[in-house]
């Protein structure tokens, strides 16, 4: 009995304690937050170059509503984004070839676009007006469209609506793929109308693009956060967790008033004004361009003296590979290359292939073909006479090009050299198209935010002459140096 009654309290202890360890950890583990699957994790997410007020550049930094949300979002969920501003097209191309994420580019819902992506909870309702030049009192409604051309932005809702009522009002519609160039071409008369979201084209009205509106707002698609069918899940359920919570705390409509209440604010008044606050992003595009052109044709002088060289060989494989190499790379568009190798080429080899690394090979081995010829042609233009002379003199084939050959040659080919490297520094502008910070970019990203176009393309042109005309006293200076 004695025992009994000094093991009941230890009995008691032990059940108060299992029940505190219990419910206590039970608890506990209620009281930590559960795991979203995308904490701590960086995605990358592609966006458009130019949609303002959603995606813009402002003083060289990409921001706009679109931007400001996904990065709210990001610091919500406990999540970092890495955003690539790619253009609309390219950032959906980049998705499907998985080197993105996530897309948040002003994108309408569809039900074609469903069937290839999985879409987040509409953060914004769209709506399509048409507008037309400021100083255009003929064109007052759709009625006024009959027999012209209206504009409207490639695979957005305006192409949409715009191409749903054009048979009724008589009137053919032309895509383009940024906001600013349908402006400007409204302004230029090449169209009498543009079709465009609602808040994109009151953001340009209000900062002077030159155009009025003229149509009541019709009602369009919603845009949404994108990710590949089945792809990502956590992330897009972290996307509109995020969301919620921002329309709940009122964070949402704090980012939409920034952008919306006063689109106004901070717009550069006069040319002075506009060059100083460009002048950082356009040196920063300038010397990417001038990097990207250098590392190319360094790579393209290496390719190419080897291509030049197989052309000139005795052996027909040798000859064939050269050849083969040099047709398809002159033969076929360098802006298809540029979107195959960032594109592309990681969709059939699952490579990760970087911005850089596309940009190097769509402008070196285009290049590398054109060097190609330049030699060929430069060392059959010596004399045969020499190479005879050189053997004869008991040097053998090799030391006879290289000391005898080669020399003269290289003197041949400097100037058609020097022009492939001015080629090439232009050419480099196209890199725009899968999103590469060059010169032209910036000037593109800066126009789309304050639609300052021929401003903004005079200044981009001046700075591309005096970096063409620093290269070519550059080039030619050192051909007077090493070819005396």
């Amino acid at each position: 009995m004695t025992r009994g009654l000094r093991t009941w309290p230890r009995a008691v202890i032990a059940a108060i304690l299992g029940m505190f360890l219990l419910f206590g950890g039970a608890g506990a583990a209620m009281a930590q937050p559960a795991d979203n699957g995308v904490e701590g994790k960086t995605f990358v997410i592609g966006t458009d170059t130019t949609f303002a007020p959603f995606e813009f550049r402002k003083d060289g930094e990409l921001t706009g509503i679109d931007m400001d949300l996904v990065r709210a979002i990001a610091e919500d969920q406990g999540f970092n984004v890495e955003i690539r501003s790619l253009g609309f097209n390219a950032a959906l191309q980049a998705l499907t070839s998985n080197q993105v994420d996530g897309v948040i580019a002003g994108m309408s819902i569809t039900d074609e676009r469903k069937a290839v992506y999985d879409f987040s909870e509409p953060y914004f309702e769209s709506g399509i007006q048409m507008a037309v030049a400021k100083d255009d009192d003929d064109i007052k409604g759709y009625e006024d469209l009959a027999g012209k051309t209206v504009v409207a932005k490639t695979g957005s809702e305006g192409e949409t609506y715009a191409k749903s009522i054009a048979e009724e009002y008589g009137f053919s519609v032309k895509a383009l793929d940024q906001s600013a160039t349908m402006y400007e071409s409204v302004k230029a008369g090449s169209a009498v109308a543009v079709f465009d979201d609602y808040p994109v084209l009151a953001y340009g009205v209000a900062q002077n693009n030159g155009l009025k509106t003229v149509s009541d707002k019709v009602p369009g698609g919603s845009y949404g956060f994108a990710v590949n069918k089945g792809k990502n899940t956590a992330l897009l359920a972290a996307f509109n967790d995020g969301l919620a919570t921002l329309k709940a705390d009122g964070g949402y409509d704090k980012i939409l008033d920034s952008y919306l209440a006063d689109p106004t604010a901070a717009v550069p008044t006069t040319f002075v004004d506009l060059l100083a606050k460009s002048f950082p992003a356009l040196m920063s595009g300038l010397k990417n361009t001038l990097l990207v052109t250098a590392i190319s044709f360094a790579v393209a002088m290496a390719l190419g003296l080897l291509a030049g060289f197989m052309k000139l060989s005795r052996n027909i494989v040798v000859r064939g590979i050269s050849t083969t190499f040099v047709n398809i790379f002159r033969g076929t568009p360098l802006l298809l290359w540029a979107f195959m190798f960032y594109f592309g080429l990681p969709q059939l080899t699952g490579w990760d292939v970087s911005i850089w690394v596309a940009g190097v090979l769509t402008l070196s081995l285009n290049s590398a073909a054109y060097v190609a010829e330049i030699v060929r042609g430069a060392i059959q233009s010596v004399d045969p006479g020499q190479l005879e002379a050189s053997r004869s003199l008991g040097l053998g084939y090799g030391k006879s090009m290289q000391k005898v050959v080669v020399p003269q040659a290289f003197k041949m080919m400097t100037p058609s050299l020097i022009n492939q490297l001015i080629i090439m520094l232009k050419d480099s502008s196209l890199l725009l198209a899968i999103g590469f910070g060059e010169l032209l970019y910036q000037g593109q990203q800066i126009y789309a935010a304050n639609f300052r176009v021929t401003e903004t393309l005079v200044i981009v042109g001046f700075i591309y002459f005096i970096a063409i005309m620093a290269l070519t006293k550059l080039a030619n200076y050192a051909d007077r140096r090493f070819n005396k």
